[in-house]
């Protein structure tokens, strides 16, 4: 599989899936572009030897992707062949009459309105070259219900109708459009999500760890490079005639309710 030559921007891609993501296309071949919200991770991946170049931005904020897309495409001529919407939080975790709208509104910003506004100003240019693949991260969690964590499995459910509505308008222009839907990816964000989990449900991290597991077919969770080595499936001319799907990576979830 090979992106040579391909121009990419990676949102949230300084650290975990978008990190991974980031690289793998690198090593095949394209020029790839992240921002991040995280200052101190962009610099060190700015020293100049890194070939991936980096940029801190909130795609959540119209302004910030108006400045990305502008610099991106200022030192591209133009040029935009991918887009890996993979910003995202965990969200609050509780029963949803808990919950405040302020947190719910915030995780439909970050996970939801980035793919809007950013899918937004990627679509003239790739229309333009009548090409393009834009991923949309969504999650297992925008495939089954999921208790106590409702704005994060709205805005996962959100992705999938976004993904599978703009497949449909961008299709003529020679555009693909996918989700994919990670089930539990190990590493920090993963433990703080059992963390979170454990202290609202006042049981044991281990138990809440043992409950994710048992959830998935092969009794594993995933990695980072799984989900990358999927959007690099996608992307490739491999992954040509794919469009509009919601591509699960995640040892086959079978349930995620974890309400006895």
């Amino acid at each position: 599989m090979s992106v040579s030559g391909k121009i990419a921007l990676v949102t949230a891609g300084a650290s975990g899936i978008g990190y991974a993501i980031a690289k793998l296309l690198s090593s095949k071949g394209a020029q790839v572009w992240i921002c991040d919200i995280d200052e101190r991770r962009v610099a060190q991946l700015s020293d100049g030897e890194n070939p991936i170049r980096a940029i801190v931005g909130d795609v959540g904020d119209e302004d910030d992707v108006n400045r990305l897309f502008d610099h991106v495409l200022g030192q591209t001529q133009g040029q935009l062949d991918i887009l890996v919407n993979n910003a995202g939080i965990a969200g609050p975790n509780g029963p949803l009459e808990t919950l405040h709208p302020d947190d719910f509104n915030e995780t439909l910003r970050i996970n939801l309105l980035s793919a809007f506004l950013c899918t937004r100003k990627a679509l003239p240019v790739m229309k333009k070259c009548r090409s393009g693949s834009i991923v949309n991260l969504s999650s297992t969690a925008g495939l089954y219900g999921f208790p106590l964590r409702t704005p994060y499995a709205a805005a996962k459910w959100g992705i999938i109708g976004l993904t599978k509505s703009l497949a449909m308008e961008a299709g003529a222009f020679g555009i693909r459009v996918n989700a994919i839907c990670p089930g539990s990816v190990s590493g920090p964000r993963m433990d703080r999500v059992i963390a979170d989990e454990a202290s609202t449900r006042k049981i044991d991290e281990d138990d809440v760890r043992s409950q994710f597991v048992k959830q998935t077919s092969l009794r594993c969770f995933v990695e980072a490079d799984d989900i990358a080595q999927m959007v690099m499936f996608i992307c490739s001319d491999e992954g040509a005639k794919i469009s509009g799907q919601a591509l699960a990576v995640d040892g086959n979830t079978e349930s995620l309710s974890q309400i006895d």
